[in-house]
């Protein structure tokens, strides 16, 4: 497959499509067979094949009771999308999803995969970098009376974290962009 057949798929695409259930971060089937170009049969046949690649917490079916909950959920929010809610779904962690590359050896699924698998790491960052910064206030908590003073110099640290975070974040978009430095081994200077 060459590259121009391979589809682009965004991060908000991806973060769209990703689902708690059992409080866990999954993709569904139908999402992930609509993102890798395929039927949802094939996506799940392809499963059923490898069932020892699937482990419980890479991979689950959705309960009855689970499943009448999301349809419930889905079809009140998107009324005329009623495609693929006659089955439970197949539920796939990050570690399914990664998985499924081996799976679905093609060169979309494998294009696909890398930035499904990037939008979770992506996520995983932030529910760290929230952590740091709630485990920070609750020290300053018990340190802080009622002095705007005190209160004034935490919401400029937290401005401060906030603008490294989004310099750090365009650094690393500029650095990809820009061409190599260096000679180039063949390059006429005429």
């Amino acid at each position: 497959m060459s590259k121009k057949n391979i589809p682009a798929v965004s991060d908000d695409m991806v973060m769209s499509k990703i689902h708690t259930v059992r409080g866990h971060k999954v993709m569904l089937d139908r999402d992930l067979a609509e993102l890798y170009g395929v039927e949802t049969k094939a996506l799940k046949q392809a499963v059923r094949r490898n069932t020892e690649r699937f482990p419980e917490d890479f991979m689950f079916e959705m309960s009855k009771e689970e499943f009448e909950q999301w349809r419930s959920q889905t079809v009140t929010s998107n009324p005329g999308d009623r495609k693929g809610l006659r089955y439970a779904p197949f539920c796939f962690t990050e570690h399914g999803v990664l998985m499924l590359s081996s799976v679905l050896n093609s060169a979309a699924a494998i294009a696909v995969n890398i930035q499904v698998i990037r939008v979770f790491a992506k996520m995983r960052e932030l529910l760290v970098g929230h952590k740091d910064i709630l485990l920070a206030l609750e020290k300053l908590s018990g340190t802080v009376s009622h002095h705007s003073r005190d209160i004034k110099t935490i919401f400029n640290i937290l401005k401060r974290m906030q603008k490294e975070e989004e310099n750090r974040r365009l650094l690393a978009q500029v650095a990809k962009k820009r061409p190599p430095i260096g000679f180039k081994k063949g390059k006429d200077k005429s």
